[in-house]
């Protein structure tokens, strides 16, 4: 199967270092390019695309308005020189966000986002592990995964936080524990691993769960919105 794409910047170069990055991919098609939103959308309306690459900052009209003017848009990853617009472009379901200058490296990793979200959704593992036992002094302890709000970490040791209001204090590694969790955990600061099943909202810096604020850490923040994205799709 090929994948129908179609690349939105007024900068010329940027869209020739888009087409060469993707030119590497088999599977994907670059079917036009365009200098800015308004000739995108006139295209869009003839033709069917199932990936835009799509910068922000352009004349007549911001891609981020671009997309909010669609009825059915196709996917999107956007390509930009500005940081800011990270949080509205999540909110807005795109599959990632990619700071100009763009690397291979860094787009390969955008394209195997996209592949990722085309899989079907409805496949379950009924084998799924949904607890892992963590040692303490004298015992190993049963931990279910979705009973488990957040990790705190401090040096050593981890705090963990259970819905039921219980919680563990254990001399463990946070880092070695993180890699024991399942998809829905994701680390957002260097102290903390949240459950996204329990958030009840969050910002540009701190994610809330209930009545808990948890800072967003800016090293970690990137790992955050990408897994975002994933989890909006």
């Amino acid at each position: 199967m090929k994948y129908k794409c179609l690349i939105i910047d007024d900068e010329p170069l940027a869209r020739e270092l888009i087409a060469s990055h993707l030119s590497h991919f088999e599977n994907f098609e670059l079917v036009h390019s365009c200098e800015n939103a308004l000739v995108a959308y006139n295209f869009l309306e003839l033709n069917q695309i199932d990936l835009i690459f799509l910068d922000i900052e352009m004349p007549l009209l911001k891609g981020n308005d671009f997309i909010k003017k669609l009825k059915n848009p196709p996917q999107i990853i956007f390509t930009t020189a500005y940081r800011e617009y990270a949080l509205e472009g999540y909110e807005l379901n795109i599959i990632d966000y990619l700071l100009k200058p763009i690397t291979f490296d860094r787009f390969f990793t955008a394209i195997e986002k996209y592949k990722q979200l085309q899989t079907p959704k409805n496949i379950v593992e009924n084998t799924e592990i949904k607890y892992l036992f963590l040692s303490t002094a004298n015992k190993k302890i049963k931990l279910i995964f979705e009973e488990i709000i957040f990790i705190e970490s401090l040096k050593d040791y981890i705090t963990i936080h259970l819905e039921n209001g219980v919680s563990h204090h254990l001399k463990h590694n946070i880092s070695s524990v993180e890699t024991m969790l399942p998809k829905n955990f994701v680390r957002i600061h260097r102290s903390f691993l949240i459950n996204y099943e329990k958030i009840t909202a969050y910002s540009k810096n701190e994610i809330e769960i209930n009545t808990i604020e948890i800072p967003i850490g800016s090293s970690y923040r990137e790992n955050w919105l990408n897994f975002l994205a994933l989890k909006i799709n």
